[in-house]
């Protein structure tokens, strides 16, 4: 007899493997496909990526039992400030003390472990690593998908889960709006001199975004930061060739000395930047999760944090709909997630699209005008609260497991 689930999900990175044991503790089963082989994933320098988890999305985690996990291995990000190219004029975000952090930042690496050992041990979860999908069916009663090796797996509602390139929702012929910015994002992480304090800066240039994230101090004591310099397509391959020398003296000139004497933690890798927006993010047993919806800039760090709202979203109108009888793939819950997400993920992406193509105005005068602005935000406390609230991930119609 098949084992027939709740849910399909295909990808089970970070937000299809959140998304699995999102749902087990609402008591929903799933099938979790994914191409990937785990070891690889959570091998050590695998990916030097490293994500800012709102606060939002932190109490996403807390609250399918993560927090406990993960907590030893999170920098909080206590401000957030943000320059035009370290010129007079900048934003200064921080909390009031009774509202915690802004965030907290994790290596990649570390979100996968945690996800990963959690679903090991969930019977609600089966889990098919390194697994090729031959075959995707959405019938009237039910979907299903087989996999190279003749195993097929049913369920009720199928996610695509896949990333930016999901071969799920192009199948489905779910259009998308999409273009390319012609940049790259240099990854790298830094050790320095002086502390970060807990600070995340956005230094922007005209070339693109200069991210610096707050780590945690290395196990000799040693201040850690990973950094996000986004440059011109044409200019890419040139900083990556770079000798490490070269490399830390163009990026010390950008911070302006912020913290003091720099060296290289680990490697430098790449990954090209575009914008894409689907029409629709639900269809006939289809929901969209994730960069398989939306793929914004990395301008803001919302691309996970959006993603894990879609978590929080989709499952909570499962669950209702179970509640009263329906069918995980009911066309009416998948009207509500639809409803729900479309509209946030749209305008989140709209504004990170904005804020790139605003600050990549060259020219003194577009700078002065942005200074201004960027001033007049600071003594601001209501427009600065508004933002924060973005940033925290805490506005807007909130799923109840994002909730506090």
């Amino acid at each position: 007899m098949a084992d027939k689930r709740d849910l399909l999900i295909l990808g089970g990175g970070l937000v299809g493997m959140t998304l699995a044991l999102a749902a087990a503790r609402k008591g929903i089963s799933s099938h979790v496909v994914d191409r990937a082989d785990p070891a690889d994933l959570t091998a050590e320098g695998f990916d030097g990526r490293a994500s800012a988890i709102s606060t939002a999305s932190w109490n996403l985690f807390r609250n399918i039992g993560l927090a406990e996990t993960l907590e030893p291995h999170g920098c909080r990000i206590e401000n957030i400030a943000v320059t035009d190219a370290m010129r007079p004029g900048r934003i200064d975000f921080q909390p009031e003390p009774h509202e915690g952090t802004l965030g907290r930042m994790f290596a990649n690496r570390q979100l996968r472990l945690a996800l990963f050992e959690a679903a090991k041990s969930e019977e609600l979860i089966a889990w098919y690593s390194e697994a090729e999908i031959v075959d995707r069916q959405r019938g009237e009663h039910g979907v299903s998908a087989t996999l190279a090796d003749g195993t097929s797996l049913e369920a009720s509602l199928m996610v695509a889960a896949e990333g930016r390139g999901s071969p799920t929702r192009d199948g489905a012929g779910i259009s998308l709006a999409k273009w390319d910015y012609r940049h790259r994002a240099i990854i790298a992480g830094l050790i320095h001199e002086k502390p970060h304090d807990g600070v995340a800066w956005e230094i922007f240039y005209p070339a693109g975004p200069f991210a610096l994230l707050p780590l945690l101090d290395d196990e000799a004591g040693r201040y850690r930061s990973a950094l996000v310099w986004t440059v011109d397509e044409a200019d890419a391959d040139g900083v990556l060739k770079l000798s490490d020398r070269a490399f830390l003296a163009e990026v010390e000139k950008r911070m302006d000395g912020l913290f003091g004497a720099l060296e290289l933690n680990g490697g430098r890798s790449s990954y090209p930047l575009g914008f894409h927006h689907t029409a629709k993010i639900a269809d006939h047993r289809l929901a969209l999760v994730g960069d398989a919806a939306h793929g914004i800039h990395p301008i803001a760090g919302q691309g996970l944090n959006l993603g894990l709202r879609d978590v929080g979203a989709l499952v909570e109108v499962i669950a209702e709909g179970k509640r009263i009888g329906l069918d995980p793939g009911d066309a009416q819950s998948l009207a509500r997630y639809e409803k729900w997400r479309g509209l946030d993920a749209f305008m989140v992406a709209l504004a990170t699209d904005g804020l790139t193509r605003l600050f990549g105005i060259p020219g003194k005068l577009p700078s002065a005008v942005r200074r201004l602005g960027m001033a007049g935000v600071q003594r601001m406390p209501s427009l600065k609260r508004w933002f924060m609230d973005e940033a925290r991930g805490m506005s807007g119609d909130l799923p109840e497991l994002l909730k506090g």
